[in-house]
């Protein structure tokens, strides 16, 4: 009986070792069942109804699996304010943490301290610029995106013009690639001039600002790519004070309620709509599949549907359009 005791003791033993070795080393355990595992989702900025849509594609999917969700959301698209929430996250160890970095760079040391505490990570819409640490990547492919808008905005202004670019964030990744993606589309139009890009850090009144310096500098002006729909609200009031709307063609990017008013009152002219609900659902399955040891796709672009005023009626269009609520 001594002996049964001691083998017990040794098993035991054995198990609380392995699984000290495994907390802290980036390993996350495997299961047989992601039943009544815990994610956490951390979006780039809260209110944004892309990232809300985002949430009801991931909680539809975990409520299917049996998982939980909670969300912790950064009151700006700012990597100051999302690192503390990544730390907290990190300090309970949810099974999964789901994010969509604020910075390519400043997001990695925090997410890295997430992963050696035991929580696989999946990046969803932004990027790392290392992302060995995430199990999934899934975004919408912005580079491509980028270059649908230039062919959207060469169509509105006759191939010809001047045009600007209102980039949101530095060092964000999606808007780095939709202005990358867009410049080079637009060199295909020899009677098109890039004007430039200009930064508005996720401010509208900041993008108005930026299109009546622009406005002032080049009064023939024909369209403007915002590159997320902060830059085409700025936008739109920028050419609304200068009494340039209608004038001035604008590519706007996303397709929630004031994308959708903007663009049916004409102070936009078409929007470049991501499918945020299908990354969330794509990235949890990912995820579930990692838990449970089953095979893993690395990266899943997600394309883009281009509406404008005259397609906004039509089912592909409608499907596209953003939640406020899930």
């Amino acid at each position: 009986m001594r002996t049964t005791s001691l083998a017990a003791a040794l098993v035991a033993a054995t198990a609380v070792l392995a699984a000290c070795s495994t907390a802290g080393t980036g390993t996350t355990p495997v299961s047989d069942t992601v039943s009544g595992k815990k994610i956490t989702f951390i979006p780039g900025v809260s209110g944004d109804s892309f990232y809300i849509t985002m949430q009801c594609g991931i909680q539809d999917e975990a409520r299917k699996l049996g998982m939980t969700v909670d969300t912790q959301a950064p009151q700006s698209f700012d990597p100051s304010l999302q690192t503390p929430i990544v730390n907290a996250a990190a300090a309970k160890r949810p099974d999964a943490i789901l994010v969509a970095p604020t910075d390519a760079t400043a997001m990695l040391p925090p997410l890295l301290r997430a992963k050696q505490a035991g929580s696989a990570i999946g990046l969803v819409d932004t990027t790392l610029q290392d992302t060995s640490i995430a199990t999934t990547a899934v975004s919408t492919d912005n580079t491509a995106a980028g270059a649908a808008a230039a062919d959207a905005l060469a169509k509105l202004i006759g191939e010809k013009g001047k045009v600007l670019v209102i980039a949101f964030q530095a060092g964000a990744s999606t808007s780095d690639q939709r202005q990358h993606g867009f410049e080079e589309q637009i060199k295909k139009y020899p009677g098109i001039v890039d004007v430039g890009a200009q930064i508005n850090n996720n401010d509208p009144a900041k993008a108005a600002s930026i299109v009546s310096a622009t406005l002032a500098a080049h009064p023939d002006l024909a369209g403007i790519f915002a590159t997320n729909q902060f830059a085409a609200q700025g936008a739109a009031t920028g050419l609304r004070n200068s009494g340039k709307v209608g004038a001035v063609q604008v590519v706007g990017f996303d397709a929630g309620p004031v994308q959708v008013e903007q663009l049916q009152q004409g102070a936009v002219q078409a929007l470049i709509a991501q499918q945020p609900y299908q990354i969330g659902v794509s990235a949890v399955d990912q995820i579930a599949n990692g838990l449970t040891g089953k095979p893993v796709t690395k990266t899943i672009p997600s394309g883009t549907v281009t509406i404008t005023r005259d397609t906004l009626a039509q089912p592909a269009s409608q499907q596209a359009l953003y939640k406020t609520t899930c």
